[in-house]
């Protein structure tokens, strides 16, 4: 079900959740709050990141200023979001980085097919010079990208047939995010992609108007998307970070103490997210193990997928910026080679 932001009970039972961690920690009432959006439960580790980071917030500004969680799109869509944001709406929200293409056509690199060979590359890169001009190009629209956020890798699950080959997603009706990288890499390996925002395919796998997806191990998990998802095969065919984003209006409205603050939690919370999430990653894959048939495609098979999409990658690498697709290569074969 989806929360309205504008209920007077949801806004209640926010405020007396915030009134009482204050009242642990010691901290006065705030002074004033900011509201932070993201479209997972309270079960995701995106969710741990983002408490984190308000109670970092709420410590070192002595409890001067706070933030409000909202999760399970409580603002709507992650695009409505984004307007909600670029018109001070809402002052931060997380969301995967692939989502924010259409304001800024350099988010899409981080989506490229087979891109990370791990996490820890992934981070040396996201936190370097590539991922900070990723993030810079967002401020002409009126967004800050502040860190990226772990949501691990991308696997395939479905509720027809295991994923051994890319042979077998032929005919399978897939949801993509929507984005056409995304659905360009389905096509690619011969399935039917389909389109559709995050909140709705809980309830798409329930009617069957799809036949599985891709998401992190975390997501599935804390989707409960195993109820409805026979197969799971693990394809860590995208890694896709999640940015941590701020209004550039609410941003303004900032002391210079205040963006100090923000500054030092976010680094915190940043890198506790990220070692929260990995563990988190291991333990639930274990647990979908008990609910589902998981496979592991060969080194073969990942060959074979990596050159079956490789147009695609070359496709997106000069459309999404040559340029600096060619640095991102060139900072990674770099961390690989320390």
């Amino acid at each position: 079900m989806k929360l309205n932001p504008k209920n007077p009970l949801l806004k209640l039972f926010s405020s007396l959740l915030l009134m009482a961690a204050f009242a642990v920690h010691g901290f006065e009432i705030p002074d004033r709050y900011l509201r932070l959006a993201y479209a997972n439960n309270i079960k995701n580790p995106q969710f741990q990141g983002a408490q984190k980071l308000a109670d970092l917030v709420a410590q070192k500004s002595k409890g001067k200023l706070g933030i409000k969680l909202y999760p399970n799109a409580a603002f709507g869509s992650d695009l409505e979001t984004i307007y909600s944001m670029q018109v001070g709406g809402v002052d931060m929200a997380i969301m995967n980085t692939n989502l924010l293409v259409g304001l800024a056509k350099e988010a899409g690199l981080l989506d490229l097919p087979y891109l990370f060979e791990n996490e820890q590359e992934a981070f040396k890169v996201l936190d370097g010079p590539v991922g900070r001009k990723i993030h810079a190009a967002l401020e002409p629209v009126g967004l800050l990208g502040l860190a990226y956020f772990d949501m691990g890798y991308y696997h395939l699950h479905n509720n027809q047939r295991p994923i051994s080959k890319f042979e077998d997603l032929r005919g399978l009706k897939i949801r993509v995010t929507e984005t056409p990288i995304s659905i360009d890499f389905i096509k690619a390996l011969g399935g039917e992609p389909v389109p559709m925002a995050y909140p709705e395919l809980y309830n798409a796998l329930l009617k069957k108007s799809v036949d599985g997806a891709g998401q992190p191990i975390n997501n599935i998990a804390s989707a409960k998307f195993y109820e409805h998802q026979k197969y799971l095969s693990l394809t860590r065919h995208t890694y896709t970070p999640q940015s941590l984003l701020m209004s550039k209006k609410a941003w303004e409205k900032l002391t210079p103490e205040e963006r100090k603050v923000i500054s030092e939690a976010v680094v915190e919370a940043t890198a506790f997210q990220r070692e929260l999430s990995l563990e988190n990653t291991a333990r639930q894959l274990v647990f979908l193990k008990s609910k589902m048939t998981v496979n592991e495609l060969t080194a073969g098979e990942v060959v074979r997928m990596r050159e079956k999409v490789k147009p695609v990658t070359e496709k997106y690498a000069k459309e999404y910026g040559e340029g600096l697709a060619r640095e991102l290569f060139a900072e990674i074969a770099k961390v690989r080679g320390k």
